[in-house]
């Protein structure tokens, strides 16, 4: 399509720049330097929008780019557009740049949250992170403290889940761990505890143990929700007690962990977001890298 015909509707901005350039310089050449264009393409713009305009922007009949009385009129406004579509670029590039905060557990560690960043770096996304329990998160994102959120909730209805179990510092005798096992003897030694991280103080984790917990007879004391992830590990590396956690968390705090004998427990994790294409690049270009950091097996 001619240029001309392109003015009008897409490169007023850059038939103006054209303009402005040469006329500061003084010549075609120079000014198309200064606009960092081949002097012919400054030519063409800057006769692309005399045809638009209807009427000459300079003097040709000189070997100087000189301004007719109708482009000295005109001049200032095609610098004031130059100057607020420079404004407008700088704007973009920094609301590109942006940070975009996401609230996480607390259980994620440093390097799968950088290897995140790292990935969502690449496709112009800059994230930020912000750990919290599972019960700030999402209010987080209602009050506008973060843009997105990954939230608590069933495993059958997340986008991720990571199977849970027990784990301790001796390894368990068998390929599962049987809460009932931890029932009081007719000894006189200390009963056994299950420690719940705050992660997984949720209805869909919390109530589901306790109902095993009294199914099989255990002491009310013998399942607790620590107050950190911390305090809870601490208690597991000073006793025989137990850990509900991820094999992925396990793992990294050297414990020997198994599933539960008696229920299939799982986190489960969805996305909330203040904006819908937020929530979509959690889901999609990144949702293995946060499938890492969440602890998903595989």
């Amino acid at each position: 399509m001619p240029e001309v015909h392109r003015v009008g509707r897409v490169d007023l901005v850059g038939g103006c720049r054209a303009f402005v350039s040469v006329s500061e310089a003084g010549s075609f050449t120079a000014g198309a330097a200064v606009a960092h264009i081949p002097q012919p393409v400054a030519s063409r713009r800057i006769a692309a929008l005399e045809q638009h305009f209807g009427a000459r922007l300079f003097d040709r009949s000189t070997r100087r780019a000189r301004l007719t009385p109708f482009g000295r009129d005109v001049l200032p406004s095609a610098r004031r557009l130059v100057q607020l579509a420079d404004a407008l670029e700088h704007d973009a590039k920094h609301a590109r740049q942006r940070p975009m905060r996401v609230a996480v557990p607390d259980t994620c560690g440093v390097r799968d949250l950088a290897e995140l960043a790292a990935e969502a770096g690449a496709l112009e996304v800059h994230l930020e992170f912000r750990a919290a329990a599972p019960g700030e998160r999402a209010e987080l994102v209602r009050t506008n403290e973060v843009r997105a959120a990954l939230t608590a909730v069933p495993a059958e209805e997340g986008v991720w889940s990571v199977p849970l179990g027990l784990a301790g510092i001796a390894a368990p005798p068998g390929r599962v761990v049987h809460l009932e096992t931890l029932r009081a003897g007719r000894g006189a030694g200390p009963r056994r505890r299950v420690w719940l991280q705050p992660e997984d103080d949720v209805p869909h984790v919390r109530d589901r143990v306790l109902r095993v917990r009294d199914a099989v007879g255990l002491r009310p004391a013998q399942v607790g929700v620590a107050e950190s992830l911390t305090s809870a590990v601490a208690a597991v590396f000073g006793s025989s007690d137990l850990l509900l956690c991820s094999a992925a968390q396990a793992a990294d705090l050297g414990l020997h962990w198994r599933p539960v004998g008696e229920l299939d427990l799982a986190r489960g994790y969805a996305v909330a977001a203040t904006v819908g294409e937020d929530a979509d690049r959690l889901r999609t270009a990144l949702s293995a890298a946060v499938a890492r950091c969440l602890g998903v097996e595989g």
